[in-house]
């Protein structure tokens, strides 16, 4: 339905009003000089600008905006390279289901006068990455593209859209009836009754049944509606990584997280089971389990059809909106007297045992017990971590208890490094009576450093924790894991505390391992931005993943 609107001076004016009536609080972009009418039509907008100091990281705090909102985060960028540094933001947006809006500049298409100076096809090459891609040649279907855009953007899999202004476009004078099109207040339909009824019945018919939530589970009202479902018929659960906390992990049904691909005792509890419930996961995220013809029966619940894969082919799929459909199982299914959770129950004793041994190791440097077990400690219920990407992740999602939807941020579908920081700038800008922290391996902390200068610029919160091992920890462990020679994997870091000050944060370095938690707290309590060190000792990895895990498991 469109709303007659007063004439704007120019396309970029008219693009910024169309932004406004979607509701966008905030840009977050590294401007060119094909943005500058943009720019000026945004200085005089209810929109506040967030100055980044790279597109990637200005990409990864929308795409993050998105996901914690469920609404569209926007960036901005100019043509040529400042669009294809947007490239890996979009993609960690679109395979991990945030909606986030794109926008790059270009010369002008109607004349040139720079040859093919800086000129890439952004369109084409943003085509693979997106739900929807768009150049704006004319400023008349501005508000028409933008509402398109958002829709998109916003229906479920959410996920990345973009739209090129080229400069004279930005500075074309629209009709004086261009029109501003107002958001649908479209709902998400429900499953049909049939498929509910049916996926009752294989419920009742389970012996050993098995509830695995998912990244699309991570709303609020499907939390509600899971804990019903898990209150009402006692079916223990799990979560792969990015469905971390969607219901309180220290609920007597929780079995664990799937962080590893295989081996660990979730893996024991799935193979025991007899029927997944499968809630929000799709292949997007790593596969926690491998179907097999004549294996265990899944059930797929989700908003969307599955795409079917060689080791993911449900039997039997709920599709519509996932909160309505796990309440009617709740509703309707009941509680079996046929169920048998012992053996489920079993293994959940041998994963909690197993998740404190050395929780309180006091060596120095650090085990990655102690440090997963120390910010548990200082966070409190509803405080935020972001997690980076390396091989602390595993370890968080495996030991890290979530009480709460969102407040384990971490990516497990495109899983790029430098996305730590920014994701915790982002929740840090949203939530300023919260307390967030930032977890960092150098590595990662280092692809995004700079933004340490955004974070103090803007006077967030953020305690920003870089676990140190001057080294890129993962590919090595799986580099030894392997039966390759250590090789071409070791680097020098700077001096964190003295970078960290340079940017006007404050820096610690953790020398000894019972500061580790006194050095979190205090940080957490001071307010501002600061950088915490903390040297890790990764030969647990093998220890535990590698020979600990395989003789333990294997024993279940």
């Amino acid at each position: 339905m469109a709303k007659e609107q007063q004439p704007v001076g120019n396309g970029a004016e008219l693009f910024i009003r169309a932004l406004e009536n979607e509701g966008v609080k905030y840009i977050f972009a590294v401007p060119g000089e094909e943005n500058l009418a943009f720019l000026d039509a945004l200085r005089n907008s209810s929109i506040e600008l967030v100055l980044n100091r790279h597109e990637q990281a200005a990409g990864f705090m929308a795409a993050t905006y998105g996901r914690l909102t469920g609404q569209v985060g926007v960036c901005l960028s100019t043509l040529g390279p400042g669009a294809t540094n947007l490239v890996t933001a979009a993609a960690y947006a679109q395979l991990g289901g945030m909606p986030m809006m794109m926008i790059s500049g270009q010369k002008p298409i109607k004349s040139s006068k720079q040859g093919l100076f800086q000129i890439l096809d952004v369109v084409d090459l943003m085509r693979p990455l997106t739900k929807y891609t768009r150049q704006i040649s004319n400023a008349n279907t501005i508000p028409a593209k933008v509402r398109e855009a958002f829709r998109l953007a916003s229906e479920e899999r959410p996920g990345a859209v973009h739209l090129e202004l080229p400069e004279d476009i930005a500075a074309e004078q629209p009709a004086r009836d261009t029109h501003i099109f107002q958001p649908s207040d479209a709902r998400r339909p429900s499953a049909s009754g049939k498929s509910l009824e049916m996926a009752c019945d294989m419920l009742r018919e389970a012996r050993h049944p098995l509830i695995m939530i998912g990244a699309g589970a991570n709303r609020k009202r499907v939390s509600q509606a899971l804990l019903h479902l898990v209150n009402v018929t006692g079916i223990p659960f799990f979560t792969t990584q990015m469905g971390k906390g969607v219901v309180d992990e220290r609920h007597p049904g929780y079995l664990g997280n799937a962080a590893l691909s295989a081996g660990d005792f979730v893996h024991c509890a799935i193979d025991r089971a007899d029927l997944v419930i499968n809630v929000g996961h799709d292949v997007v995220e790593k596969p926690p389990f491998f179907m097999t013809p004549g294996g265990k029966k899944v059930i797929h619940v989700n908003f969307s059809g599955a795409d079917v894969d060689p080791v993911y082919f449900p039997q039997h799929e709920v599709v519509g909106d996932i909160a309505n459909s796990v309440e009617y199982l709740a509703e309707h299914c009941g509680q079996c007297e046929s169920h048998d959770f012992s053996g489920l129950m079993e293994i959940k004793k041998a994963v909690d045992a197993h998740l404190q041994e050395r929780a309180e190791d006091g060596r120095f440097p650090v085990i990655p017990q102690r440090i997963v077990h120390d910010v548990r400690q200082v966070m409190p219920d509803d405080g935020i971590i972001a997690l980076d990407n390396g091989m602390y992740k595993l370890w968080f999602a495996r030991n890290y208890p979530a009480y709460d939807n969102n407040t384990v941020l971490l990516d497990n579908a495109l899983a790029s490094m430098g996305a730590g920081l920014p994701s915790g700038m982002m929740a840090a800008m949203l939530y300023p009576h919260l307390k967030v922290m930032a977890i960092c391996g150098d590595g990662g902390f280092m692809m995004n450093s700079q933004e340490l200068e955004t974070a103090v610029r803007l006077k967030l919160n953020l305690v920003v924790l870089i676990i140190n091992d001057s080294a890129y920890g993962m590919i090595k462990w799986k580099q030894a894991q392997e039966g390759y020679a250590d090789y071409g994997l070791d680097y020098r870091n700077p001096d964190f505390v003295t970078y960290a000050q340079s940017y006007g944060a404050k820096g610690h370095r953790v020398t000894r391992t019972e500061d580790l938690r006194l050095t979190l707290e205090s940080a957490l309590a001071e307010g501002g931005v600061h950088l915490v060190e903390v040297p890790v000792d990764y030969s647990e990895n093998r220890r535990v993943f590698d020979e600990e895990l395989a003789e333990l498991t294997c024993r279940l």
